[in-house]
């Protein structure tokens, strides 16, 4: 228990945080961390980013909320609109919420209303992959495969369909090729098992994000997704909460096989840590379906408002003017060589994986085994520990339907530059060292 009015997880008291300048912060009693994760792979711009923050001083100036039903704000509509454009205009709508659990909640909510509108009410189920993450509030989590995040809420929540992922790490069939076809299989099995026409979406992440560990998926796993769903007449939600906003190296992950969805999700990377701002994008046929019938009936109550729209516009002008994307492509395949080094030097490193700055390391018991931990041991939170106190900050989850297998993503703001990859690097090199002399 902690000794102040605060709770959230059980654990030992953290650090209170003073300042943070470009991938730095600091705590109270002067000690410097690096950045290692951006927060929760949210601060895609560091700490302290001068047009950022001028962009919301400017803002506050004249007008920090107005509500969606009274005013339209000129900074929403630009922000609207730089969206679309980064979709080479093949997402037309934005609708913005405030966070990536809202996000889902509206892009589940737009699916359904679609088709309730179009006289098809019995579309009322969801797929969704498992292991996955979706959010935390009732709706997301029935998408989310994750077992200790379920089991408290299981008789409260509407479960989606669960299908496997892909995984390229601990496929059984002869290749990746294989293993791909027979997770399809298994997948259109499972949605050809549900009553004809009730099947709204498949939600998936294009990259994982801290419930895989990074997980990847291939450009014929996406295909075969989107072929599905056009078979069963549903539609494709793409969850980029996290990977969204240049993090992979593109602006959306999608873009990396140029399979477009119907509804995308956004968040984390929008406002880049400095205000809560979120969305979802979707087709223009699914909106005029909905705006033609009375409208979406949906909302909250800061969505939209000028200070969040503000700071999500200033952070995507800033990472064009600064070339971020480019920066994550070229500063990203380094940083996979400096992970796959460490892995030849440790042999409790199973897998690198993941693209651009979203790269995750999977810790096993030897390479040769791939055998996880024991969960008793709690790799993933010793790891995370050790490196804290070397100086360095790392995002650690469970890899394998959140029981076991762990890893820690490596997710450092996107404008890190290489001799800031070093650094971090130097300081995971020493944390890693210090848990191979306790693994059990």
């Amino acid at each position: 228990m902690t000794s102040n009015a605060l709770f959230y997880q059980a654990g030992a008291e953290l650090p209170l945080i003073s300042h943070a300048k470009g991938i730095y912060m600091w705590d109270t009693q002067g000690k410097r961390y690096i950045d290692g994760c951006s927060g929760a792979i949210t601060c895609s711009l560091g700490h302290q980013h001068p047009t950022v923050t001028a962009a919301m001083k400017a803002q506050l100036d004249q007008v920090a909320f107005s509500y969606r039903t009274q005013f339209e704000s000129q900074v929403a509509i630009d922000l609207g609109d730089a969206l679309v454009a980064l979709t080479e205009a093949q997402l037309h709508k934005v609708f913005f919420v405030g966070s990536g659990s809202e996000a889902v909640e509206s892009a589940m909510k737009l699916a359904r209303q679609y088709f309730y509108d179009r006289g098809e009410p019995q579309r009322q189920r969801f797929v969704s992959l498992r292991p996955s993450y979706h959010g935390s509030t009732l709706g997301a989590l029935g998408l989310t495969g994750y077992e200790p995040l379920e089991r408290p809420y299981a008789d409260l929540i509407t479960p989606s369909v669960k299908v496997p992922s892909p995984d390229f790490y601990r496929f059984k069939e002869a290749d990746i090729a294989a293993h791909i076809e027979a997770v399809l299989l298994q997948t259109e099995m499972a949605m050809a098992a549900q009553p004809e026409g009730s099947i709204v979406a498949f939600v998936l992440e294009p990259v994982g994000g801290a419930s895989t560990g990074a997980r990847m998926l291939n450009k014929r796993y996406v295909e075969g997704v989107r072929a599905l769903c056009d078979r069963f007449g549903c539609l494709l939600i793409m969850d980029e909460v996290l990977s969204g906003i240049g993090r992979t190296g593109e602006w959306f992950a999608w873009q990396h096989w140029g399979i477009c969805p119907d509804i995308l999700v956004l968040a984390k990377g929008m406002g880049a840590g400095y205000y809560p701002v979120a969305g979802i994008m979707a087709k223009a046929e699914l909106v005029d379906q909905v705006q033609n019938q009375g409208g979406f009936m949906h909302g909250h109550t800061y969505a939209g408002n000028p200070l969040a729209c503000a700071t999500g516009l200033a952070v995507i002008r800033a990472m064009h003017n600064e070339n971020i994307v480019d920066n994550v492509r070229e500063q990203g395949v380094y940083l996979r060589q400096q992970l796959e080094l460490l892995k030849t030097r440790y042999d409790f490193i199973g897998d690198v994986r993941g693209i651009g700055f979203l790269q995750g390391v999977e810790l096993v018991q030897s390479q040769d085994t791939k055998a996880p931990f024991p969960a008793a041991f709690n790799a993933f939170s010793k790891i995370t520990e050790i490196a804290r106190e070397k100086g360095l900050l790392i995002y650690p989850r469970r890899c394998l339907n959140g029981v076991e297998g762990d890893h820690f993503l490596v997710t450092p703001p996107l404008n890190t530059t290489r001799a800031e990859i070093d650094e971090m690097m130097t300081l995971l090199d020493q944390a890693l060292a210090e848990f191979s002399r306790i693994l059990p």
